[in-house]
Parts: structure tokens; C-alpha cells; sequence
């Protein structure tokens, strides 16, 4: 594995334990897209350099 896609990854741990924070409900981890994503609250959070980001203004907002 090289530096480069080892910093694309999540840690698994991490994600086991965030929740969206406006809905506080579990999230789905897209690797693809490199997004957490929650579904109640329609919002994917993005992962930069393998870190999540949690704002909400820094979220997009899911088409239906």
C-alpha cells in the first residue's frame, strides 16, 4: 500500500463509532466517493486526507 492511498483510507474504528450530527444516526461509509453518508438526514460528509468532515456546511446535499 502506498503513503498516498493509505491517506484515502478511513480508519475503520473511526467510523464505527461517528454519527451524523444532526440526525445522530449511524453512517454509511462510501469508499468510492471517499463520503460518509446519512441517509435519514440526506446529507454525504467528505473525507479529506482521511479525515472525516463533520460540518454541515462542508456537507453535500443528496439528490432523491
Amino acid at each position: 500500500m502506498t503513503e498516498a492511498s493509505s491517506a484515502r483510507r478511513a480508519d475503520p474504528r473511526l467510523l464505527e463509532i461517528l454519527v451524523c450530527p444532526v440526525t445522530k444516526t449511524p453512517l454509511r461509509y462510501d469508499a468510492a466517493q471517499q463520503e460518509l453518508i446519512s441517509d435519514k438526514a440526506r446529507l454525504a460528509f467528505p473525507i479529506r486526507e482521511g479525515i472525516p468532515i463533520m460540518l454541515v456546511d462542508e456537507a453535500r446535499k443528496l439528490d432523491d
